[in-house]
């Protein structure tokens, strides 16, 4: 039980001393809900959390996507000429490789959770080292399932 606050409480001075105030208000968040989860004798929330998560991150980052839409930033001429550019070929591209790459990677973290250490740990470490942002474990279980396809493929 101590060990996972250490870990915890690692990864929020990491944050800090990175200035990352995203993963520092993450680390928190998960922090107050673990302390609350043992307090009540009622772990729900935090494995509501674990749980769908996910999910509801997805959404909210979704629908943040979405509002240019919404205020008429982008309209459907920019959608439609965003087909007419290199820049936009290669979004396009590289949006659909992340979907699919998302799309994997969930069920490897389902099937494989011991990789989810090693996601956590990368991510951070680009978070920390190289002002990434924290957004990085489910494309890299994707990325990981594509490359270890490939390592069976060649087996």
């Amino acid at each position: 039980m101590i060990g996972e606050y250490l870990a915890l409480g690692a990864v929020l001075l990491l944050s800090i001393v990175g200035h990352n105030m995203t993963v520092v208000y993450a680390a928190v968040i998960v922090i107050v809900l673990k302390i609350c989860a043992q307090l009540s004798g009622m772990p729900v929330i935090l494995e509501y959390l674990g749980g769908h998560g996910l999910q509801l991150g997805i959404i909210v980052l979704t629908a943040a996507v979405l509002v240019p839409i919404a205020d008429g930033t982008v309209t459907v001429t920019t959608i439609i000429n965003s087909f007419k550019t290199p820049a936009g070929i290669i979004a396009i591209s590289a949006g659909l490789f992340a979907a699919i790459c998302g799309g994997v990677g969930v069920p490897l973290m389902q099937t494989n959770p011991n990789v989810i250490p090693a996601l956590i740990v990368g991510t951070m470490a680009g978070v920390f080292f190289f002002k990434g942002i924290a957004v990085g474990p489910l494309i890299a279980a994707g990325i990981t399932y594509f490359v270890l396809a490939i390592f069976e493929f060649f087996k």
